[in-house]
Formats: structure tokens, sequence, C-alpha cells
């Protein structure tokens, strides 16, 4: 078939021109483009339908019956929407659909089903046109995906995912991941080059290496680990020997078949016969080799030996047959005995049974000459067991079956523990092991190749493999919880076990678990519910409170009424929980129900033994000020029949005491006085002066207003006043114009005293001044200047206050006189009869203030206090302590002797503390006694018993070997091992196999010695040494049997009888080791506050202890032995002392400073000063002063009233007139008057202060100026107070102040106005006024509280809108609103110290042995410091070191080399060692080997394993054979990291096993190397670089190196591998040239490159080098310029340029340098500036310095005259140079002095013509 059409098209279009061919094609993509786009536009319908998303699933049941619907509509192809009818109807969606609709309960049948994640596949292939890097750094991001899907619990079937989004959120589907980079094999350098393995001819000789990082994620594979190389030591003498003896490895063990068995599996004769003839060769091989080794005797003493050798050999057999026989009859016993239960024997097993009896009989018979002696004593032997048994069949007759039951039962226990019993199967058998010849190409040949006298053994006696066998599982035990308590708490266990019927022999099956457990839990209602056990605490003690640091004051006397924070303690036991809440506690039952128990039965988190608390603070009693004294009044005025009377003031409680702490103090002071009134008027004002006669002016009276108040200043009617006296008008006067006028009469002052005695009496005053002058004659004159003031008496009571005083209340006693009360009351305390109401008394007795007591009738009777008040009466309280507790447990070990006994403890508790004259707690609370040692030690051993019978290969296996005539040889044999208890007594075997160390062997090799074999005995002892280091001592051995008459057998150098040592120099040394223990404290030093009650927490922290450094004893090989040796006890114990805490201390308060304002609110500060900082742990200060760091600050508010000082006036002077009208008095004039700033008080301005404590700014004046009235002028008062200016203040409002004529004037004159007025100005005469709230008080404490709450305060302050505080009076007339919380509760910290428990008991030591053991104790944190509480300790945990014991152990020696017996190569065994070592433990020290005996307390294990192998297989490999070595060490755990970051793929291990060849012709048979790796845990990160080496001609050595600097193979990059060749091409082969880095042929150092026009090397030449030599150049002191080493060039060295350095001025191309035309000039210039120099100083005058030479008298510098004693030289400039200057230029260092400026006539005389030779000395 031929292309379609397009493929045609294609086609033909290729075969047109190339231009032709692209016009055509592009035209047909474009119109094939437009013709799809057409088609597009015309097919795109213009309307289609839109769907919006599903609704919720609705439905009326739950599952796949609801439905779910959508919204549908018509949209045009732009986006907006049209009718329905415009689309397509038969394309419409659907709206509805049936749905699952998921309820609640669906959640337990449906969930998500994750499937595994897939394989990550890379980001890179996921992309399209994404190249992945060629380098891989860190790994390749990936993606992974899985799938997940909702199902159904049950069967797993697939549902919708919408159910399961209902209850949970999809689970993600894909994942990122990492594809780690590929890992290459990692390899170690190469061990060194073996020896050859031939000594002559051709060998090989190896060398390894092995893996450190197996390949991973696809890297490379392991390279070869063995590397070969051929060798020839040198040729070889005569015929190499080809072929080697080689045993094979012995075969499985086997039991020989008995005789009739081996009979009717014997072959033909003529097969027998053959391989008796093949055997025969080996024989008579033997048999010469015996021969040869023999010397020949005579015939007769031949024969002789060949017939005592017969008999031995059929000897041997009767025994071995008779072994085996006696085993036939036991199995054939066993079979019978089965087939009495089962089937019957065959016929064939019982004639084999028959037939071994007769060959036993037979054999009996042919030994039975030599055995008759054996048979007698065997007889007699046999009468006296038959007694025996005849006299224990007597005494089981009169046993009781029980006593026949146990017996029958030990007699099986003895019997299991025999050899061939119940659990030891014991069979001995043989092995045998295949001998061939092996040629070194490892072809077996035959084995008279092999040229060995003597054959090794093929055979030897071994143990039947038996498996271990176990019985079925024995019923479960009952549960060990026997009692039901709660499902989830603690469950019981039960055990069920099996019995071992067989035990593992010779190398069978080991033995399963022997015991297996279940938890268990019993049912509710088959057993009774276990007895809880739950915490109980004691009462909490009493609270107690530590002061703070800033309360620290020593005026505080009294420091037992502390109140605030605390803390208090109490103690935790357990108790049964059915006994928790006694309802009485004095009932016996409850009170053993409190019984503790020990604490570990309360399984639950204990209470908390401290909690903090807190002491009400007694609020003191706080009364007000005295109140003003009162009138005269009636003591009682209802009862005015007594005469007397009293004035009284008083004052208030504003704050009322609490808990009865303290008494207010009298709130009523008195005074005795006459005339007394209930009541009496008071003059509220007078009237306005009404002239007499109706008149303007003249004479008239006042009228008083007046109303009716009683004693205590309260309005009342005015009909009570009718006995007083109603005060009468007032005359007055009203002047006339001509009339002196006066101004009113001030207010009476204040009284100046307050009580009027002898000395003192009180006074007030009032006072009036001059207004206007009389108009001469014809009015009224002035009066004097005393008229103008007046004086009364007032206070007049004598100064006798009395009061009534009273004492604090007595005890609360019992009154009887009140039964009834006592008996409701009782109801109402919850009938409680121990409880009733009392009464209290107090003293009250009246006191003359000053003075004393005095008889009460001086006091007010009325206001006596009561003295009797009625009270409750504490309840007696007993104490209560719980029952005695049960003994504590006694340490479960056996007592040796010379220890001292254990003690055990009980205690009990107490719970409630006596009160209130309750009986009294019990002074003992806890009792000690010894415990007693425990008769039986649990504890469990094997007991090995002896040694039966050696037993070897039997004589059917080794009757045709040579030398079998013998029963001599190698065998096995068997012992015996049972279980026992540590006192004696029997035990299962199945405990010993638990708790007892491993079973000893039960089997042993054992050697049958020959007739021509040398018999001795044990070595005996050592003999016992006179002193140490003095003599030898010895042991000693015998010959025994025949070997005493041979003569061999005497040889003392083969068989030495005795040895003989130095006796033990045992010298010891004690020095101490380790560091000093912590400081430890004696113990005993807590405190008790009550009897039994512990105080924790209050420790002796402080003071003198004891530390302890340990003693190490050293023998004299400087071997750790015990310390007894050195009569050390162990330790150095030293005094020491631990540092008391010191607390900071801080100074006393200061006084409170002033209120830092005078009016208004305001605070005042007192602080304390840093007087010692705290250090060992004291209490810390607290929060001091940011500034200077050393003061605390309290800060209080106060108020400063605003009244409180106040100015006070006198009266105006008299005018003072300037312009004086001498006829009228009148004109101009000034006024003064004093003004005093005065302590105001209740009574009135009392005492002058300073001025400065007034408001200065509402100070009045002092002077004014003013003009007196003239007669007839109209006199005003003065001018009255501003009115208030309206609020808010505006300058168009205004304030006034009006004046009231006093006098008026005369015809034609006017009064002044009378009123005067002014604009309202802001913060001038009209202010605004407003609250401002203070900063919050520190918190503020009752008197005596240390810390808890407390209260903060703030103050309102009325603030005038200029700034200033005035009186709150201000603020509160306004009505503003107070909006602001005054007080609020504040905490104080309390000072809660660190409370610690006890330290526990001394832990065991750390190590049982060595220099590194100590001994910690430890204690925790009850309670953290809070506050300024004293802080926590930091020492926690003390230690002190343990008593040093050395630490033996056993260690293996090495392995022995691996021998193979009898042959050159094949299998063998190695054996090794194990020893006892003494070391101390530190490691640093080489353990050294001791006698056994020491390690007798030490397990037989060695690194933890207690299997002890000692030989194992191995095998020597023949030469020529290729083998694998031994697998190396697991090498250390290596993580998978890039730049140090793990990736996370965990760690891995490997090790491995090279090749090794000895033989070339052998290669290709060796074996494949091996590998393994495994994970492991932990590991590090290795980081792998490159690293060069230095070059060498054209190459260096590159090398990998690993980051712990191993060198290794593989690992580094490959890509990034340095170069390490730079060969070039073409090869330099000019003379002196060298291939450079960059690939081009250069010159050796001294060489310069001369090269071609096309920049190829044409030669290289010897450049001129000059060599500047450096201070370490021995050939400084040589200068030249010569070529530097032009025959020999030398190699470049680092640091060459150290040394010397060369300069090379000729360029690549044999041009100069630049820089040789730069350095030319540079040469020329200098050059000029030296001639130039060099004239100028010949031209200069000559400065010459005085040199002192001997004989010359002067010394020091100056211009002079050369002499003899001069040295002159030529300088320019001379007299500029300082004496420092010649010191450095002329080295002349004598010229010390200045130089001395000559005149200049000196100068020129003195200065000698210049001398040229001269210029340099």
């Amino acid at each position: 078939m031929g292309p379609p059409g397009g493929a045609r098209l294609v086609l033909g279009v290729l075969k047109q021109p190339a231009c032709l061919f692209i016009w055509r094609l592009s035209l047909l993509f474009f119109s094939m483009w437009a013709l799809d786009a057409q088609t597009t536009v015309e097919t795109k319908p213009l309307y289609i339908w839109q769907t919006g998303p599903w609704g919720r699933c609705m439905g009326s049941e739950c599952g796949p019956g609801g439905s779910q619907s959508r919204a549908v509509w018509c949209a045009h192809s732009e986006g907006w929407t049209t009718l329905h009818t415009n689309c397509d109807q038969t394309e419409r969606p659907d709206n509805q659909q049936s749905c699952f609709r998921v309820c609640d309960w669906h959640k337990d049948l449906y969930e998500w089903q994750l499937g595994a994640w897939n394989q990550c596949v890379p980001v890179m292939m996921r992309s399209a046109g994404v190249q992945r890097p060629t380098v891989c750094t860190k790994g390749e991001e990936g993606i992974q995906t899985r799938e997940v899907g909702c199902v159904q619990k049950s069967d797993g079937e697939p549902a919708e995912d919408v159910i399961c989004e209902y209850f949970e959120p999809k689970p993600r589907q894909e994942q990122a991941c990492l594809i780690p980079c590929p890992r290459d094999c990692v390899v170690s350098e190469f061990s060194p080059w073996t020896s050859c393995s031939k000594t002559c001819g051709i060998g090989l000789r190896n060398r390894i290496r092995f893996v450190l990082a197996p390949p991973l994620f696809g890297g490379s594979a392991c390279p070869n680990l063995t590397e070969f190389q051929t060798c020839q030591p040198g040729l070889c003498e005569g015929e190499e020997n080809l072929y080697s003896l080689r045993v094979g490895p012995w075969g499985s063990c086997s039991v020989p078949l008995p005789r009739i068995a081996r009979q009717a599996e014997k072959p033909p004769k003529e097969s027998s016969k053959r391989s008796r003839e093949i055997d025969k060769s080996a024989k008579e091989g033997s048999k010469q080799s015996r021969d040869g080794e023999t010397p020949s005797r005579g015939g007769d003493k031949q024969a002789r030996e060949e017939g005592k050798q017969s008999m031995r050999e059929r000897k041997k057999m009767r025994d071995d047959e008779k072994q085996y026989q006696e085993k036939d009859i036991k199995s054939t016993e066993g079979e019978e005995k089965v087939s009495k239960n089962g089937n019957k024997p065959s016929l064939s097993n019982r004639k084999l049974v028959r037939e071994n009896r007769k060959q036993g009989k037979a054999f009996r018979q042919a030994d039975r000459p030599k055995r008759q002696k054996k048979v007698k004593n065997k007889a007699k032997k046999e009468k006296m067991r038959e007694k025996g048994k005849g006299r224990l069949r007597e005494k089981g007759k009169t046993k009781d079956p029980e006593t026949r039951e146990l017996i029958k039962k030990k007699r099986n226990k003895n019997r299991q523990n025999r050899p061939g019993g119940k659990f030891w199967d014991l069979q001995v058998g043989y092995q045998t092991r295949e001998v061939t010849c092996v040629h070194k190409r490892g072809t077996i040949e035959a084995l008279s190749l092999c040229s060995q006298e003597m054959l090794p053994v093929t055979f030897q006696a071994c143990v039947i493999p038996r498996d271990c066998d176990v019985t079925e599982w024995s019923g479960w035990s009952a549960c060990s919880k026997q009692c039901y308590y709660n499902p989830n708490g603690a469950k019981g266990e039960r055990s069920r076990n099996r019995k071992v019927s067989q035990f593992p022999i010779g190398g069978g099956v080991e033995c399963p678990e022997l015991e297996e457990k279940e938890p268990c839990s019993p049912q509710d209602g088959v057993v009774p519910p276990c007895t809880v056990y739950t915490w109980k605490t004691t009462e909490w003690t009493e609270c107690r409170v530590d002061m703070l640091l800033s309360q620290q004051d020593r005026r505080r006397g009294n420091l037992t009424g502390l109140c605030g924070g605390g803390i208090q303690t109490r103690e935790v036991y357990c108790v049964q929980a059915s006994a928790v809440a006694p309802s009485n506690l004095s009932s016996l039952r409850s009170r053993e129900g409190l019984r503790p128990v020990d604490s570990e039965l309360c399984l639950g988190v204990p209470p908390n033994t401290t909690q903090l608390c807190h002491i009400s603070c007694p609020v003191e009693c706080e009364v007000s000020l005295w109140s003003a004294w009162g009138p005269c009044t009636y003591e009682n005025c209802q009862d005015q029949t007594n005469n007397k009377g009293f004035k009284l003031r008083k004052r208030r409680i504003i704050n009322e005491p609490t808990d009865g702490t303290g008494n207010c103090p009298h709130l009523v002071e008195a005074i005795p006085c006459e005339d007394p009134s209930c009541f009496e008027w008071l003059v509220v004002k007078l009237e306005e002066c009404v002239p007499d006669n109706e008149k303007e002016c003249g004479p008239g009276t006042q009228i008083p207003q007046v109303q009716c108040i009683n004693s205590d200043g309260e309005k009342v009617g005015k009909q009570l006043c009718r006995d007083a006296i109603l005060p009468m008008p007032t005359i007055c006067e009203v002047p006339c114009s001509k009339d002196c006028a006066l101004s009113p009469w001030t207010p009476w002052s204040f009284c100046s005293h307050t009580c009027s005695g002898k000395n003192t009496e009180g006074k007030q005053t009032r006072v009036r001044s001059i207004l206007a002058h009389n108009a001469g004659e014809g009015g009224l004159q002035c009066p004097n200047v005393s008229a103008l003031q007046e004086m009364r008496n007032c206070n007049e009571h004598p100064c006798t206050v009395y009061h009534w005083q009273t004492g604090p209340w007595g005890q609360c006693i019992e009154d009887s006189s009140g039964p009834n009360t006592n008996t409701s009351l009782g109801r109402t305390r919850g009938d409680d009869i121990s409880c009733s109401v009392g009464m209290q008394t107090r003293k009250v007795i009246c006191v003359r203030v000053n003075v004393g007591q005095v008889p009460p009738k001086k006091c007010p009777e009325s206001l006596r206090p009561d003295t009797v008040r009625p009270c409750l009466l504490p309840c007696k309280r007993d104490c209560t302590v719980t029952p005695y507790s049960d003994w504590s447990f006694c340490p479960p070990v056996c007592q040796t002797g010379g220890k001292t006994k254990s003690k055990q403890y009980r205690k009990r508790m107490i719970i409630q503390l006596p009160a209130n004259g309750g009986q009294d707690c019990p002074e003992i609370l806890s009792q000690e006694r010894e415990c007693e040692a425990p008769s039986v030690c649990h504890g469990y051993r094997w007991k090995t018993h002896k040694w039966r019978r050696c037993q070897l290969v039997p004589w059917s296996v080794r009757q045709d070997t040579p030398g079998a005539q013998e029963t001599c040889g190698s065998g096995i044999q068997f012992r015996a091992v049972s279980c026992r208890k540590l006192d004696g007594g029997q035990a299962d075997v199945e405990v010993c196999l638990k708790l007892a160390s491993p079973m000893p062997p039960l089997t042993q090799l054992c050697h049958l010695p020959c007739q021509d074999d040398c018999q001795l005995s044990s070595w005996s002892k050592f003999s016992t040494c006179t002193a140490d280091c003095v003599g030898v001592r010895t042991r000693k051995r015998i010959l025994i049997g025949k070997s005493k008459k041979r003569d061999q057998c005497k040889n003392n150098q083969m068989y030495p009888l005795s040895e003989m040592q130095y006796c033990p120099c045992n010298k010891y040394n004690a020095q101490p080791v380790g560091n000093w223990s912590d400081c430890i404290l004696p113990e005993g030093s807590r405190m008790e506050s009550q009897p039994g009650v512990r105080v924790q927490g209050d420790m002796k922290e402080c003071g003198q202890g004891y530390r302890y450094q340990a003693m190490v004893c050293y023998d004299q090989d400087n071997r750790i032995v015990e310390t007894s040796r050195c009569n050390s006890h162990g330790y150095i114990e030293e005094a020491c002392i631990t540092p008391c805490p010191s607390d900071c201390k801080l100074s006393e308060w200061s006084n409170w400073s002033r209120c830092s304002k005078s009016c208004g609110s305001g605070v005042k500060v007192r602080s304390k000063w840093l007087r010692e900082k705290p250090y060992n742990g004291g209490r810390p200060c607290p929060k001091l002063d940011h500034v200077n760091q050393a003061q605390v600050y309290e800060v209080v508010p106060c108020v400063s009233d605003c009244g409180q000082y106040v100015w006070v006036t006198e009266p105006w002077s008299v005018w003072k007139v300037s312009s004086v009208d001498l006829k009228s008095n009148c004109g101009e004039g000034v006024q003064t008057r004093k003004i005093r700033c005065m302590l105001n008080t209740i009574d009135g301005p009392s005492e002058q202060v300073e001025d400065y404590l007034c408001d200065p700014e509402e100070m009045p004046l002092g002077a004014r100026n003013s003009r007196l009235p003239c007669p007839e002028d109209c006199v005003l008062s003065d001018w009255g107070a501003w009115s208030a200016c309206p609020l808010p203040c505006s300058e168009n409002s205004t304030r006034v102040r009006v004046a009231f004529p006093l006098r008026k004037p005369g015809k034609e004159k006017k009064c002044p106005p009378t009123k005067e007025a002014e604009s309202c100005k802001i913060n001038r005469n009209c202010f605004h006024y407003s609250y401002n709230i203070t900063d919050w008080s520190t918190c503020q404490l009752s008197d005596r509280a240390v810390c808890g709450y407390g209260l903060k305060t703030r103050m309102l302050d009325c603030v005038r809108s200029d700034g200033k505080s005035v009186d709150l009076s201000f603020c509160k007339e306004l009505g503003l609103e107070r909006k602001w919380q005054m007080n609020a509760s504040c905490v104080v910290e309390c000072p809660v110290n660190c409370q610690l428990s006890e330290w526990s008991p001394w832990s065991e030591c750390t190590h049982t042995c060595g220099l590194a053991g100590t001994l910690f104790r430890t204690r925790t944190v009850i309670q953290a410091p809070q506050g300024d509480g004293r802080p926590c300790p930091s020492q926690m945990k003390q230690w002190k070191p343990c008593l040093l014991k050395p630490c033996y152990s056993w260690r293996y020696s090495a392995w022995s080399d691996c021998k193979s017996d009898g042959a050159r190569c094949g299998e063998g065994m190695r054996f090794r060692n194990v020893s006892c070592f003494v070391s101390d433990g530190s490691g640093q020290q080489d353990s050294s080997v001791v006698d056994e005996e020491l390690c007798g307390d030490v397990e037989l294990s060695v690194n933890g394993d207690r299997q002890i192998i000692l030989q194992e297989l191995c095998t020597v490999p023949c030469p020529g054979d290729c083998y694998l070595t031994e697998w190396t060490v697991w090498s250390p755990c290596q993580l998978s990291c890039v730049s140090g970051d793990d990736l996370g793929f965990g760690s891995i291990q490997v090790r491995s096993r090279a090749v090794v060849a000895q033989d070339p012709e052998n290669l290709l048979e060796c074996p494949e190397q091996e590998l393994e790796a495994r994970p492991c845990a932990g590991g590090q990160c290795f980081e792998y670089k490159w690293r060069t080496g230095t070059w060498r001609g054209s190459s260096r050595h590159v090398w990998c190196q690993r980051s712990d600097g191993l060198n290794v193979t593989g690992g580094c990059l490959a890509a990034a591998k340095p170069l390490a060749d730079r060969s070039c091409d073409p090869p330099c082969t000019k003379p002196w040239s060298l291939c450079t880095e960059a690939g081009v042929c250069g010159c050796e150092e001294g060489y310069t490159e001369v090269m071609t026009s096309d920049g190829v090397l044409d030669q290289c030449t010897v450049i001129p080098v000059l060599e500047i030599p450096t201070a370490s150049d021995t050939k400084a002191d040589v200068k030249t310029i010569r070529a530097y080493n032009p025959i020999q060039p030398a190699a470049s060295a680092p640091g060459r340029a150290g040394r010397t350095w060369f300069l090379q001025p000729f360029g690549p191309d044999g041009t100069l340098k630049t820089w040789v035309y730069g350095v030319a000039a540079g040469v020329f210039v200098l050059l000029v500036f030296i001639i130039s120099m060099t004239y100028l100083a010949c031209n200069c005058g000559r400065c010459l310095c005085l040199k002192s030479r001997s004989g010359c008298p002067s010394d020091g510098a100056y211009w002079m005259e050369p002499s003899t004693c001069t040295v002159p030289y030529t300088c320019p400039a001379c007299q500029k140079l300082e004496q420092d200057e010649f010191n450095r230029q002329s080295h002349l260092h004598q010229c010390v002095a200045p130089l001395q400026q000559p005149p200049p006539s000196q100068l020129e005389h003195s200065l000698p013509p210049p001398h040229f030779e001269t210029l340099i000395t």
C-alpha cells in the first residue's frame, strides 16, 4: 500500500525546489488555519446552558433516598443570561439528582481508606521540557501519590466521597518527597602488602581494604577489596611439595549399631575381604611408623607384650559391649512398656533383644576367669543390698501413706538428677571426619601422595544431640489481684508454666520460655472489692508570717502580732479509704482505720504539704479629733436635783476595731463646772441699730435674734429654754454727721487658754477703730484708745479633766448564772455540749489627766463604760493521734557475721493538736526495734555431682584402627547437676534456670591414659611463706600407678614433680584519689515546733560539717587492692564550713517627710538605705530606687487642709494723715496692721508658725492708703467681700462689692458710691474649678501586717483654672461629678521562704567498684520562694565517694592460631583462656592478671555474656586455597547527609569480607567478596572532599578524604575531581622545560622562555638573577651578581621566596621588562642627589664634639679648635643639632651636654678649614 493522501502531498512538495517548497507550505498552513477558524466560528453556539453547584442533599430518611438540586439557566456566549427558549432544550442539563443523605450515625459505618504511597516520581518528569540536573547535590524533589476513597467499614465496599467528607476532609492524595542522590560504595585504603605466600617459587602477596559505606540509592557497587601481586622469594631446591593432608569437619554424632545389626548388615565375604585389604595398607603404615618410633626389643618380651595387649583389647571389648548392652536393654524395656499400651513389638525387635543378651553373655563367659574376685564382691554387695531393701520394706510397712508418698517423690527427684534419668537422656556416640590428600590446585588425590608418617584420628566420642522437650502448659494460675476495684485501674496478672522433660544436650535446640504471663482483672461481684488506699493529711499548722525586709525595724518590739500572708505546713500519710472520714475520732474502729500504712499503697499524687495562708490583721481603733468644749450641763438632764455639772468634749470612732485586739481610747472627757443647764439661748445675730425716739442718729438699741439649743449645740424647741436667761437688747449708737465715727466691734477672738488655773486664765478680746473724727465742738468726741478694745474672761473652768479609763477584757469564764442562755446557744452551735456562754470582765477607773486614778465620783456616772459582757467559751480540743503504723519491712537479705543488725520502725501521726486546755499530745511518736535475721536465705544455685567414668568411642568403631588394642585415649564423661536452695534444700530445676547462674556443663572431654603414658597426680597447693618477700614456696605432684616404674616418666624435665616460686612481696601504700566531696552537715538539725509535727524546710543549712575524700590502696605492682590492706577505713575526713546565708540589711525607716502640698492632696515619703547586700543565698533586697540603687521608698498619700494654716490680722492702726488738716483732722493717710500665720485648730488659731506655711497669695494687705473722712463727710464701712463671678467666666459679666454708711453726711454732702463693680476676668478674679486625681499610693497594710491584701488610695484635688490647689469645698459647692474610685485592693507579695524536703537516703554506689563510684542524695523544693523570701539553695544534690573496691572481671585472652589436629590444613580448632583481671575502673590504667580466687564473687561472664566460649571451630587454609577473611567489625553508624544536614533516611553500618589467594593458578576459583549492611541508631555525618598533592613533573596525587581525616576510595563527586595529569601536546622536550598548569610548555625556575612567532617554546635560556639575602641567609656577607644555579635548576619548594627572591629583567619573548627602565631612571636620580649633597657638605662648617679621652679634663660638647682631645667631623647646620642627633649619627655616646653657641667672632676664628677625609667616621 502506498502512503495516504496527506503523505503523498508532502512527498510531492518535497520534490520541489527549496524556496518554492517553503512558500507553498506556508500558504497551505495558513489556509488550513483560516478554514479551521471559520468552522469554529460557524459551529460555536450563540446560547449555551450553564449550571450552578449542587445543593445540599435533602430527604426524609438517611441513606441513598435523598435528592439534591442545582440551578440551570440559559446564557449568551458573551456571558449574560437570557430566556430558556433560546437554548437547545434537548441539551438541557438535569437540575435534580438522587444522592446519599448523610446522618451523624453514618460516622460509625464509613471511613477513609488510604492506599500506600506510590514511588516517588521526579518533578522534572511531570514537567515537559525541563531537563534534569547533571550533578546531584542534595537530592531531587519528587511527588508521590496514593489512592484515597470512602469505603464501608464492614466490608470495604467503596462509597461516595461526599459521605466521608461530611465528617472529615478528604486526606491529601499527593505529597512532596525527596529522591536522594546515588551514594557510591566507600572503601578504605589498602593495607600493607602481606608476605609472600610461598618461601620459594612463584607465590602471591595480598593487600586488602574494607567497606566503610555501602552503595545506596543506585550508587556504584564496591570495587575489589583485594589486590594480588605475584612474588618469588627464590628458586626452590628440589621438587615443590604439591600435596597437603587435609582433615574435614566432624560429622554428626551417631549411635553405633548393636553387634547383630552390624553382622546382619555386613557385606559378603569377598567384599569384606576386599575392604580389609584396602585398609591393610593404612594399618601397615601406622604400624611401621610406630615401629620406627619405638626401639625394638627381644622376641619373647615382644610376644608377652602382644599377649597382654590382646587381653586388654578383649577386656575393653567386654566393657564397651556391656555399656551399650545396658542401654539397649533400657531401650528394649521402654519399647516393651510402650507395647503394653499400644501395639506389641515386632518379632524382629524381640529377636534383636535376645541376640544382644546372648552376645553379652558370651562376653561375660570369656572374661570370667579374670573376674571371679569381683563377682564374689558383687555377690556380697547384692546380699547387703537385699538386706537393706528388706529393712526399708519393714520400715515402709509402718509408715503412713503420706510419708511413703513423700519418700517416693524424693526418690523420683533424685532419680531425675542422675545421668540417664528423666532430664538427662545422655548417650555417647561417635563422629567421624574425612582425611584427604589435596593438590595445590584443590583436587583430591590418593592418600599415599601425602607424605606423612601418621594419619590423624578419624573418630571421636560425642554426645548424641537431644533437643529440649517441655511438657504441656499448666492451667492458668489465679489472678494476682483477688479483689475488684476499678476496671481502668491497675490490673492483676496470672501465669502458667511448663516443665522441662528433656534438657538440650550436645547442641540441641534450646528450651523455649517456661513461663507465660498475661494481665487479668477479676470480675465485679465474683470477688470482694479491693481495699482502696488514699492520702490523709494532718491539720495545717498555724500560719507563720515572716517579715518583709523593708519592714525590719528594731523599734518593732513585739513581733508576735504579725499578720498578713504567711505559710503553713502539714504532713501527709496513707490510710485505707474505708476509714478516711470517720464520724467519731474517739471510736476505736475509726482510730484503727486511721492507721498509717506504707505510702507506696497510695497511687495518686499526694496532697501538698505547704500552702499559703493569711492572718487577718486587726483593725486598730481610729478616732476623730476632740470637739470644742461644750457648755456646762447637768450629768443627767432628766435628773437635775444634783447641782453637779460638767463641760464635755467628745470624739467619735472613725474606724471600728475588729477581733477584739484592742480597745478604743476614751471618747469623752469632762470638766466639773457650776451652774449647769441643759438648754440655753444662742444669739444668731444682732439686728441693725435703731436710734431711740425715732431719730435719725444718736443712741439706740440692737435686738438679738436667738434660738434654743441643747448641750450638744442642736436646735430644740424654744419652750425648753424657758428656764434660761434670754439675751437682752444691746445698746448701740448711730453717729450723726458731726460725731466721731467708729467701726463695728470685731468678733471675739479665740480664748487664749482652754482652761483656767492658778497661773493661767482664758481671755478673749475684741477691737474697733476710729473711721472719722468729730467736727469740733458740735459732735461726739472720739473715745480714748483704751476704749477701742474690750476684754473678757473665757474658759473659766479649771484645768482638771476627767475621763473613764477601761482595761482589757479578761479571760472568758463560765457563767453559771445563765443556764438557759447556755442551752440555747448550745443548740445554735450544733449541740456541742462542751461549749457554753461565759462572761468577761474588765476594770474601769476614773482618771484625771496628767495625774492618775481618782475616785469614781469625779467622773460622770452616766458615761461609765460596762465592766461585764457575755462571751463564748471556746471548746476544749484534745490531741488526736493515729494508731501506730505497721512495722517497716526488714531488708530481705541474709545477715552475715560481724554486720550490724538492721532496724525497723513504726510511727504515728498527730492529726489534731490540743487547744483550749485539751489533753496534750504524747511525747513518743515513733518506735524502732532491731530486725531478726531471716533463718532461711532465699536463693538458688546449681549443685554439680561427680564426673562419671570416661567413656571412649565404642569398640566396634575403633577396632580396626591402629593401637585400638588398648582401652585408652580421648573420650567423654558425664555428670549430673541439681538445683539447690542456698540453705541446701532441693528445688525444681526450672527455678534454677530462671533465678540461678547458667547451668554448668554436663559433659567434658576426658582422657584414659594408655599403657605407655605417664600418669601424675594433681599439683598440691603451694606451701606457706614464713614472711613476705622472704624465701620461696613450693608445690609438688607424684607419679601414680605403673608410671612410677617407667624410666621415661622419671625425666624431671618433661615431667617435673615440683615447682618453686618466690614468696610474694606484698607491700601496700595508700593515697587519696578523686575530689573532695560536698560539705555534709551532721544529721538531726531539723527543727520541730510541736512534738511530732515536722516543720518542713526549716533545716540547718550552714555551719560546720565534714567533707570526704576516698583513699585507694595499691600493692607493689601498682594494682588496686582492698583498702583494708593499707589499714585504712577508706576515707579522709576533714572539717568544712558551709557559710550561713546573710540577708539583705536595710537601715531603719527615716521620718516621714512633710506633705508635698500645703493645700490639697499630696504625698509623704520615708525611706530605708541599703546597709549590706545579701550573700550566700540570703534573702534578696527589695526593689531599690532606680537612681542610686541604695534606697527603699514608701509613699503614702496625705491631705493638707487648706485651712490648716491661716493668716490672722490685727485691727488696723490709727490713721497716720500725711496732709493734715489741723482743723478738721482729716485728709490722706495710711493705716497698717500686723499679719501673722497661725495654726488653725478646732478651737481657732492657736499658735504662730512660719509664714511660708500659709499661702502667700492669700496674704492680706499689711498697709493701705486711704482718705480719712472730714467732719460731716459720709463715712462708709469697709468694703465687703466681692460677689462670686457667674460661671463660666466671661468678661461681659461683673462682680460687685458693697459698703454701708456708718455716718450720714452733712448738708450739701453726699455719700460716695456704696457699690463697686468690676468685670470678671479668667484667672484673675474669676476661676474655673475641676477635680484632679492623684497617683495611687503604695499598697497600705495595717500596722502589724507583713503582706497580703491591703489598700491603695488616691486623693482628689480641687484645682483652680490657674493650676492652684484649693480647698475641696470649692468643687463641692459647684456640684462637680466625682466619678473616680478612691480606694482599690492591692496585694503585697508575701515573703515565702524556700521550703525543702528532707535529704533522701544515700543512694547505692554508682559503680560497684573502681575509683569513680559516688553516693548521692537529693532533696526537692516543696514550696518555691516568693517575694522577699529566702531563695532556694543551689545545692539540691550532694555526693560523697564510695568505699573503693577493686574491679575484678573475667576477660578472654586472644585466640590462639587455628590448628588442625594431625594435618596440614582443613578443619581445626582455636582456643583461648578466661582469666581474672583487676583494674581501678577508670579505663586509664591497664588491667592486671590476678589469682582466680579473687574473682570468686564475680559472675563468670565476659562483657555481660554468661556463655563462656573457650574454643571454636576454624579452618586452616591449604596451600593454594583461595578463601574469605573473617568479617570485619561493624563500621560506625553513618547518616545520609548533605553539608552536615541529615536527610532523614536513617543510619546504616556495614561489614565486609575480602578474598585472600595464595597461588596464582587458583585465582579463578576464588569466591566472591561479601558485604553486609544493617540499620542502626544514632550515627554521624561524614563529608567527602578531594585532596591534592604537589605537582611532580606533569602529575600529582589526587585522593578522596573523609571529614574525619580517613583517606577513602569513593564518596567524592567524580565530576569535581581535580586534574591529576597536565601533560602537554606536543610534549615538552626542550632542555629545562616543563608542562605548566595551563597545559603549555614553560621553563623551570632560573630560566626564561624564548618563544617562537607562533607562541611555541623555542628554548629556555639562563637569566642573570640578583639574589637579595635575608637575615637568615648564611651567605649574607657575600654580594655577587651571578646566574642562580645554571646547571641544576631546583624544584620550586614552598617557602623558598621567604629566603631568597629573584629579579627577572627579561620577559618571555627575551626583551627587557618595563620595570627595568624605571629602576635605571631611579638609580640615576639617586646618584645626582648624592653628588649634590656631597658638594654641599664639603663646603659647610665643621662641628666639633669633645669626646672624653684619657687625660682630658673636659667633657661635654662645645665649639672649639681641633686638638688632641677632640674628634672632628663635618656636618651641615651643626648649630641646630640636638644632642640625640650626635649620639645617633656619630656614635659618640659620650657627648651628653647640649651644644653651647659661641659668639660669632669666636666661631669664625675657631673653625678650621674643612677636611674631606673626616666625612665618614
